[in-house]
C-alpha cells in the first residue's frame, strides 16, 4: 500500500518538511537558521532535475555554529541522563511522525528505492530507542582496590562537541547513529552532510531542533553546517570539537585521522569496504544467491557494505554463476524511478559515480576480466529519466584475482568481481588480501567452517556474516571495520563510550597513606 508521501508532489513533500522550493534554504543552524555562503542546488539523480536551492555556510557562519555548539554543550552536560533520555524519546517520536516523508526525501535526493529510503529513517528511530534505554544504564564501574579502605571507580563525562561528517549514501542514518549516542552521553553535535544531499540534513535538523527548543534546551545541540571542504576542515581543526566522526573515502579519511591525531583529538573513521562473499560446495545455494543479489545490487552498489567480490568454489562455480547471471537479468528488468513501488534498482547518485563505474569497467577489461553481464550505460531508460545517472550492473569473471588491481579498490557502483577457489583456507586468504576490512560473508552448512571463518585465522573484517549478506546492519551490534576501513565503532555495543572522557577516581576513606604494589615510604 503506497504511503502518504508517495502521493505527494515534490513541492508538497518538501513543504511538509519545511523546505522551500521557491527561495534559497538557509544552510547553517546554531539556534536560528542563516547562511551567507555560496548557493548550491540539490538534484534528483533519477532525472537530473533540481529539487531546491540552499545557501551554504560561510567561514564566518561556521565559526558561529562552532561557538554556539560549545556553549550548548556546557548546558547539556549538566542535565541528568534520564532527562536526556526523555528528550531523546521525544525526538525519536518526531522522526517517526515523518518517517515516510523523510524516506521519500532520501529516495528523491539520494536515489534509494522506497523501502530502502524508509528503512534508513527506521534505522535512526531504532538507534534512538537504543539511546533512550542507555539513559538509565550508562555509567562506569567499581574497581576493587588493593589498598585498605580505598574506593576506586571509573567515571565517564561528556566529551563536549561531536563533529559528524557524513556521506551521500546514508544521508540520515549515519548522523542518527552519532547524534543519538552523543546526545544521550551529554554532548552537542555539529553535522556537516554531503554537499549532494543537503535537503535530507535540513529536514532532519529542523525536526530535531524543534523538539529541543520546545523542551527549553538549545537548538545548537544539533548544529548544521552545509558546505564544502572548508567546512569539514573547520570541524577537524577547531579546538571547539572534541571528536570527529567521518564517513567517506579512504584517501580523505586518512587525512582526517592524521589531522585529528596531530591535535590530540579523537576520531571515528568509517571508510572503504571491499567486501567478499564466499560460497562453499555445501552451501544453501538458493539462500546464497538471494543474499548476494541484494548485497550486490542494493542501493545500486553504493553501500560501504556492498558485496564487490564473489568467491565461488570451483566445483559449483559454473552452475552458481549462471544462476546469478539469470538473477541479475531479472532484477535489472525492475530498474527505474526509485519512487515507484516495484523498482528494485535506482540510479547512481552522481555523474562522478558514473565516471567511476565506466573507468572501472575499462580497467577490468584491460586486466583480463570477462564481462558476464552488464557493464555499460543503461540506454533503454524512460524519456523522463534520461537526465539521470543510469548504468546496468556488471558481473565480471577472472581466472584469478592475483595481480588484478581493480579488485583491490572499492568502486562505489554495482560491479561484482568473481573468481573461484579450491579450499576455505585459500578463500580466506583471498578475502584478507585487500587493504579494506569491513564486511565478509560465508555460505556453508558445516559449522566447522563457520568457526574457522570467525576464528583468529579467519576473516579479518570487522563484520563476519554467516548465511546472510554483507550488506545491512542491525543497530544492536557495533558497526565498523579494520585495516584501511578505519577505526572505532558506531551504533550498538559499547560504542557510546567513545563519546565520553573517562576518569579513574580513587577515594581514601582511611587515615593512612595508602601504598600499592608493596611500596613502603616511611
Amino acid at each position: 500500500m503506497p504511503s502518504i508521501a508517495q502521493n505527494l508532489s515534490v513541492t508538497d513533500l518538501l513543504s511538509s518538511l519545511d523546505i522551500s522550493t521557491s527561495a534559497p534554504n538557509a544552510g547553517a543552524y546554531d539556534g536560528q537558521w542563516f547562511g551567507n555562503g555560496e548557493q548550491i542546488q540539490s538534484f534528483n539523480p533519477s532525472n537530473g532535475k533540481p529539487l531546491a536551492t540552499i545557501t551554504q555556510a560561510s567561514d564566518a557562519d561556521t565559526q558561529r555554529v562552532l561557538k554556539a555548539a560549545k556553549a550548548a554543550s556546557k548546558v547539556w552536560r549538566n542535565v541528568p541522563a534520564p532527562e536526556r533520555g526523555r528528550v531523546m524519546r521525544l525526538i525519536r517520536n518526531a522522526i517517526d511522525d515523518k518517517v515516510d516523508e523523510l524516506g521519500m526525501l532520501i529516495t528523491l535526493e539520494m536515489g534509494k528505492i522506497v523501502t530502502e529510503g524508509r528503512g534508513e529513517v527506521v534505522e535512526f528511530i531504532d538507534v534512538a530507542d537504543y539511546a533512550v534505554g542507555l539513559s538509565r544504564s550508562i555509567g562506569g564501574t567499581v574497581v576493587p582496590s588493593e589498598r585498605k579502605k580505598h574506593f576506586m571507580t571509573e567515571v565517564c563525562h561528556p566529551l563536549g562537541v561531536i563533529g559528524v561528517i557524513s556521506a551521500f549514501n546514508f544521508p540520515i542514518a549515519v548522523f542518527g547513529w552519532n547524534f543519538s549516542l552523543a546526545l544521550i552521553t551529554g554532548n552537542a553535535s555539529i553535522w556537516k552532510p554531503s554537499e549532494t544531499t543537503p535537503l535530507c540534513a535540513l529536514a532532519t535538523t529542523k525536526i530535531i531542533t524543534r523538539v529541543l527548543e520546545a523542551e527549553g534546551y538549545p537548538g545548537a545541540l544539533c548544529g548544521l553546517m552545509i558546505g564544502g571542504g572548508s567546512v569539514g576542515a573547520a570541524l577537524v581543526e577547531s579546538k571547539e570539537v572534541d571528536l570527529v566522526s567521518f564517513t567517506g573515502s579512504e584517501a580523505r579519511g586518512k587525512l582526517v585521522g592524521a589531522e585529528c591525531a596531530m591535535r590530540f583529538k579523537q576520531s571515528l573513521l568509517e571508510l572503504g569496504g571491499n567486501n567478499a562473499a564466499i560460497v562453499l560446495p555445501d552451501a544453501n545455494q538458493d539462500l546464497a544467491l538471494r543474499s548476494i543479489l541484494f548485497a550486490a545490487l542494493g542501493t545500486a552498489g553504493q553501500r560501504c557494505t556492498t558485496t564487490r567480490r564473489l568467491l565461488v568454489h570451483s566445483s559449483i562455480a559454473d552452475t552458481f554463476i549462471a544462476s546469478l547471471v539469470k538473477a541479475f537479468g531479472s532484477a535489472t528488468k525492475r530498474m527505474g524511478a526509485p519512487e515507484k513501488k516495484d523498482t528494485l534498482i535506482g540510479p547512481l547518485h552522481s555523474k562522478l559515480a558514473f565516471e567511476g563505474y565506466s573507468n572501472a569497467i575499462e580497467q577490468a577489461k584491460k586486466e583480463g576480466g570477462k564481462i558476464l553481464f552488464g557493464g555499460e550505460k543503461w540506454t533503454e531508460v524512460q524519456d523522463e529519466l534520461k537526465g539521470g545517472n543510469w548504468v546496468i550492473p556488471a558481473m565480471i569473471r577472472y581466472d584469478t584475482f592475483e595481480g588484478i588491481e581493480i579488485v583491490r579498490k572499492e568502486t562505489f557502483a554495482p560491479i561484482l568481481h568473481i573468481t573461484t577457489f579450491e579450499t576455505l583456507e585459500e578463500a580466506i586468504e583471498i578475502n584478507n588480501s585487500v587493504d579494506q576490512g569491513l564486511s565478509s560473508a560465508l555460505y556453508t552448512q558445516d559449522m566447522n567452517n563457520v568457526f574457522q571463518w570467525i576464528g583468529p585465522e579467519g576473516s579479518d573484517c570487522g563484520r563476519l556474516l554467516y548465511d546472510r549478506s554483507t550488506s545491512g546492519a542491525e543497530i544492536g551490534g557495533r558497526f565498523g571495520g579494520n585495516k584501511s576501513t578505519g577505526s572505532g565503532r558506531e551504533s550498538g555495543g559499547d560504542s557510546w563510550k567513545q563519546y565520553c572522557r573517562w576518569h579513574t577516581a580513587t577515594i581514601n576513606w582511611s587515615n593512612e597513606v595508602g601504598m600499592a604494589q608493596g611500596v613502603v615510604f616511611e
